[in-house]
């Protein structure tokens, strides 16, 4: 048979057969399959597994127990855990979607990249497919945290609109995260630089009402913790979940989520654009 014939046998003509003519697998399937890949990924990394799911219950027990006696909350809830659970589940959601980025640096630096290409995969599939699977995984580890809360004294009493709105804002944010995270993954050159990176993104919360209230930080910091993007989400879910009245906060929060998710996005592409010229 001819180089010719052979040709006119590759994928194209295999993909005409299998999806009919001009058509093939369109983006939606290509994340999804890259979605998937990336939780065998990480179903198979179990020491970086473990390590997203238990620092969080780790940070929550040691601030509850270790320091929840010594810390003014200037509130009336009966114990400390009614205050910090909504800002541990942020700093969960933060941890989770660092991850991320190293997963994006070493498809990047492995050279995956070049073969997905080659399969007409685009860039924003890749990246959607990590965003998915971080999605998921901080959504597991967000549900052992809340119950591990509620083993030790945490009581919501959110109504059911509550319910739906705290949901809202933690998936906005665990997404809004995990793009940012693929984008710090593209820009590092290295997964330990990645890793690096991102930090700062999981440090947020500290200066921020998750711990302690902002009022009694120092004027420079109060200033600054009272207009990051974490503070209005950590309100809107500690006020939701405690039955509380919460104003525009949930809006605030949201609008942070789509600006933080809208130039995570560009930024993606753009930089995806550039390491693969």
């Amino acid at each position: 048979m001819s180089d010719t014939a052979v040709q006119h046998r590759s994928p194209d003509r295999l993909s005409e057969r299998a999806h009919g003519p001009g058509r093939g697998p369109g983006p939606f399937t290509h994340t999804a399959v890259m979605a998937a890949r990336a939780l065998r990924i990480s179903s198979r990394n179990i020491d970086a597994l473990i390590t997203s799911l238990a620092l969080p219950i780790m940070m929550m027990l040691i601030f509850v127990y270790f320091f929840g006696g010594a810390i003014d909350t200037g509130t009336d809830y009966d114990s400390y855990v009614m205050y910090v659970v909504p800002g541990v589940l942020l700093l969960s959601a933060g941890f989770g979607a660092a991850t991320t980025a190293t997963a994006v640096s070493e498809d990047m630096k492995g050279g995956i990249i070049d073969r997905f290409r080659s399969l007409d995969v685009g860039g924003t599939p890749v990246l959607a497919g990590h965003v998915a699977a971080s999605t998921v995984r901080n959504l597991c580890s967000t549900a052992l945290v809340f119950g591990v809360a509620l083993l030790i004294g945490f009581r919501p009493a959110a109504s059911w609109s509550g319910w739906l709105v705290v949901g809202a804002v933690l998936v906005a944010y665990i997404v809004a995260l995990s793009w940012i995270s693929a984008a710090i993954g593209l820009l590092a050159r290295t997964p330990e630089a990645a890793s690096g990176f991102t930090f700062f993104m999981s440090f947020l919360p500290y200066p921020s009402s998750a711990f302690v209230p902002t009022e009694n930080m120092p004027d420079w910091l109060h200033g600054f913790a009272d207009h990051q993007p974490i503070t209005p989400a950590i309100e809107s879910l500690r006020g939701l979940l405690l039955g509380q009245d919460v104003g525009s906060t949930p809006w605030i929060a949201l609008a942070w989520a789509a600006g933080m998710l809208a130039l995570a996005i560009g930024a993606s592409g753009t930089l995806f654009r550039i390491r693969t010229r």
